[in-house]
């Protein structure tokens, strides 16, 4: 589903972990005109080179999502509406900044 998902991204910079390292991948996003910031699988002969400083950010917005799931009904989407949701996820997002 990533090629089709990025296949509209254009002159940007897509961030993924080791999962998404496929050669067909990278060509497509550079084709697009995209950087790429996505480290080699450890297995692959030859390392590329990325970004390290935009793979620890991506990294935070990781472990950003991770903490945010933790209230149960940002978690489960108890909230049936949209903005209840975003309301709720946005209240999250607060008490997380704030602790």
């Amino acid at each position: 589903m990533a090629p089709y998902l990025l296949s509209r991204i254009r002159h940007a910079y897509v961030c993924g972990d080791r999962a998404y390292d496929a050669r067909a991948l990278r060509e497509q996003l550079q084709r697009q005109r995209c950087r790429v910031v996505i480290p080699s699988n450890p297995t692959r002969r030859v390392q590329r080179r990325y970004n390290k400083r935009l793979y620890k950010r991506r990294h935070r917005v990781e472990n950003f999502f991770q903490r945010i799931k933790r209230y149960r009904r940002v978690a489960t989407r108890y909230e049936k509406l949209a903005v209840n949701f975003f309301a709720m996820v946005c209240f999250a997002a607060t008490l997380i900044w704030l602790l």
